[in-house]
């Protein structure tokens, strides 16, 4: 019998002891052999005893790229139990594939729930230069075929390659009509046979002239007999099915990949994703203190769940309290409950895990771990730079950071230096020495008939301040925005609207405070309206772009006529960084924007333009070309503006993997007297996405992804960072420093934002995304943080609400 890349021991049905899920001996792997392409991963459901996972890869030698396979294993509180890479064949005959080479992932298991085999590819995000497979001891398991991201609609087409062997994919089958497409057949592949649950035979597909086939299967028949099952002849094919591998709004377990080889290994995943979470958290505090964690319990199902709960303790039990029993859950939400604990005695640790399972299915059963120890939280001290980052390890689990503050954008700074942030369908505010927020939708007491909504939402996350204290801040209803305006600390709100363009793909901008701008009054507002996109590139659009200058007359805000800037902008990339596209001192209102080009001619870079708008004569002079951002035709390199104390203005050009471009202005609060020539912020630097400040000494500060490649920890490919860069007053840009380093290579973004208080300590809000599905999709909500520098840079910590207090003034 010939070696396949995935073997499965077909060990035991889905069991009704949930104590057990492993077969009492291994038997012969089954004739059913698979070869998988794409990356991802595998759940296993796994009871006490050993969990064995032996894996397989197979590089296809396409092109001249080193893909080393990196495989972890994790609990069910994600606390990885091994991790082992599969080096790269060194084969260098094109096309040519290489030896099957193999490793082995083991770890014992001391209690039932859900284990996590994570499969990436350096250099290769997608899969298409490897074939991968396993065997287990584990009878029930999931694959989850979970790729990169692309620039598109999700899709996970599942890649076997096997044409040896015959095969099945196994999936639960959308409720709704569903089509089924296959390509890539053996020529001689013969008719494909789709079975339900109980193994009546749905339909038989007949392979085309061309390879494929297809078939349209109605709502509703069978969908009680589940899982179905897809019978491949011979093992090779690119198969498509849509809620499997594809998804609508509509679907009940959208983005979910989930399928297997063996219907017998099935197991409910998809109905009890993220049934609890966080997966763990780590506590500190003095010796006898009283605290409590929020755990979440989810119901992924379309009907009501209820769930038991329990207490299970690896050693000695100690003083842990659960909020409830038993939870009842409604379909598609989540319940907290809460953890109450007492912090063991000095220098100790003391571990508890929290059991969920459903009533309806007592075979499935998980569990999320609470550690608690005494001491005070590293999260309270300056860490080490850079960050590192580590798989199912971040901020809470490296540090013990438990935000008592809320995360869920960027903060910003009244006057007084009192913090604010946005938050959904509100504004959180710390007064008094504690958190409050407040509803929007009820605070907003003086509103425009046209600007009507039982909920609001959020154009842009940034708030802004004047020199009275006044704040600021857009919202949204239906198509409708408006500019919110508050003269009593945020407790109301009234709303002026910002007319016109409904209909057109818009959006918008504020000033806010960025070191050395104190608003005189409302903040200039910017509106960014698509004209035009591009079919064949896909990050160039043609937009107006039009500058609002409102007054506060007698106490209320008064919008003006728009101003057009331009009609060839590029666009706002604002996602991360949060760029300041506007500035202002006085009568004088500075804005700059990148705009798009012929794609006929060859620039180099984004034209990056700045204009001056005076209020007072109500006229903007002639853009000024200060530098290009590269490449062309790219939204990425929106560029970034500031103002230091003299009033002199600072740029930097947008650019997407390049060496940011920095130009000043050589007259104060005036763009049209001329620039320095632009120059770059490290030879070779790769940066993306600026957030820039000016401190109070006029040093700026700049925040950007920062790309490396062949560097520790991932030689073999190349990852992005979390960077930061200063320049000084009157000195040059100092290199680039680290300052976060992800757990995975290829792709990652941070959605950063840089601010500053109004003594001038900086504060970095991000919220690590990586490319690969498999990683991303298992955790559920943000894991967006916050990180202080109290001394300009040089060193950077956790914040805590403490940090917070100690700079009001």
């Amino acid at each position: 019998m010939k070696r396949s890349f995935l073997c499965i021991l077909f060990c035991l049905t889905w069991t009704a002891n949930p104590s057990r899920c492993f077969a009492d001996a291994p038997r012969e792997p089954s004739e059913s052999e698979l070869a998988i392409g794409g990356v991802g991963g595998v759940y296993f459901l796994a009871g006490p005893g050993e969990l064995t996972v032996d894996l397989e890869k197979r590089d296809r030698n396409r092109a001249n790229i080193r893909t080393e396979l990196r495989a972890i294993l994790a609990g069910p509180d994600r606390r990885i139990l091994q991790e082992t890479v599969i080096p790269d064949d060194g084969l260098t005959t094109r096309g040519q594939p290489g030896p099957i080479q193999r490793a082995r992932l083991a770890a014992k298991v001391p209690r039932k729930g859900v284990y996590a085999l994570n499969v990436t590819v350096s250099q290769d995000r997608y899969g298409d230069h490897i074939l991968w497979g396993f065997r287990t001891n584990c009878p029930h398991y999931l694959v989850e075929t979970s790729r990169g991201h692309r620039d598109r609609a999700h899709e996970e087409p599942i890649v076997l390659s096997n044409p040896e062997q015959p095969g099945n994919v196994c999936f639960l089958p959308r409720r709704t009509e569903f089509s089924m497409e296959i390509t890539g057949l053996p020529k001689d592949a013969g008719p494909l046979q789709v079975f339900d649950g109980r193994g009546a035979l749905m339909e038989t597909l007949q392979p085309t002239a061309d390879a494929t086939a297809s078939h349209a299967f109605p709502a509703d028949r069978h969908r009680d007999a589940v899982p179905w099952r897809l019978h491949l002849p011979r093992q090779q094919a690119n198969i498509q099915i849509d809620g499997v591998t594809r998804w609508n709004s509509s679907d009940l377990y959208p983005n979910l990949s989930l399928w297997t080889p063996d219907p017998a290994s099935f197991f409910p995943l998809a109905e009890y994703r993220w049934l609890l979470t966080p997966y763990s958290r780590a506590a500190y505090g003095k010796p006898g203190e009283q605290g409590e964690i929020a755990f979440q319990v989810h119901n992924n199902a379309p009907v009501e769940k209820t769930i038991q709960l329990g207490l299970e303790f690896p050693e000695t039990s100690w003083p842990v309290e659960c909020s409830s029993s038993k939870v009842v859950v409604p379909a598609r939400r989540a319940q907290d409950v809460l953890l109450k604990y007492t912090v063991p005695p000095a220098g100790q640790t003391r571990l508890c895990h929290l059991r969920a399972t459903p009533e309806s299915d007592p075979d499935f059963s998980t569990y999320s771990t609470l550690t608690v120890s005494a001491g005070t939280a590293p999260a309270s001290r300056s860490f080490e730079i850079p960050l590192v980052l580590k798989p199912y390890a971040h901020e809470n689990e490296l540090f013990g950071y438990l935000p008592d503050y809320p995360v869920e954008n960027q903060m910003y700074f009244d006057p007084e230096n009192r913090p604010c942030v946005k938050m959904p369908g509100g504004i959180a505010m710390l007064r008094d020495r504690a958190w409050s927020t407040v509803d929007l939708t009820a605070a907003v007491t003086s509103r425009v008939p046209a600007f009507e909504g039982s909920s609001f939402g959020a154009p842009s996350a940034k708030i802004a301040f004047d020199r009275d204290g006044d704040m600021y801040t857009l919202a949204s209803a239906g198509r409708k925005i408006a500019l919110l305006h508050s003269r009593d600390g945020g407790k109301t709100f009234a709303a002026c609207l910002i007319p016109g363009r409904e209909g057109e793909p818009r959006s918008f901008d504020i000033e806010q405070f960025s070191g050395q701008n104190l608003l005189d009054g409302p903040p200039p507002v910017l509106r960014y309206t698509q004209t035009a996109k591009d079919p064949d590139l896909i990050w160039r659009s043609l937009q107006d772009l039009e500058l609002f200058c409102p007054t506060k007359v007698d106490g209320q805000v008064v919008m003006s006529e728009p101003v057009l800037l331009t009609k060839k902008c590029i666009g706002l990339a604002a996602h991360s960084g949060i760029p300041s596209c506007v500035v202002s001192r006085g009568s004088k209102v500075n804005v700059v924007w990148g705009e798009a080009t012929d794609p006929n001619e060859k620039p180099a870079g984004v034209p990056t333009y700045v204009a001056t708008y005076d209020r007072t004569a109500h006229k903007a002079g002639q853009p000024a070309l200060v530098a290009y951002g590269p490449p062309a035709n790219d939204v990425h390199n929106t560029p970034s503006i500031t103002m230091d104390r003299h009033g002199f203005l600072h740029v930097l050009a947008g650019t997407h993997g390049r060496p940011f471009p920095y130009v000043q202005s050589l007259e104060p609060n005036n763009a049209h007297a001329g620039w320095t020539d632009p120059v770059t912020l490290g030879e070779g630097a790769n940066q993306t996405y600026i957030g820039l400040v000016c401190g109070p000494d006029d040093t700026l500060y700049a925040a950007f992804r920062l790309w490396k490649q062949g560097e520790p920890p991932f030689p073999a490919s190349h990852h992005a960072t979390l960077a930061f860069q200063r320049k000084p007053a009157n000195k040059p840009w100092e290199e680039p420093r680290v300052l976060m380093v992800p757990p995975f290579s290829e792709y990652s973004v941070f959605y950063h934002r840089l601010t500053l208080d109004r003594r001038g300590r900086l504060f970095l809000s991000y919220d690590y995304w990586s490319t690969f599905w498999f990683y991303r999709t298992d955790h559920r909500g943000n894991r967006r943080a916050l990180i202080m520098s109290p001394d300009g840079g040089t060193t950077w910590k956790l914040v805590e609400t403490a940090d917070f207090l100690q700079a009001e003034s």
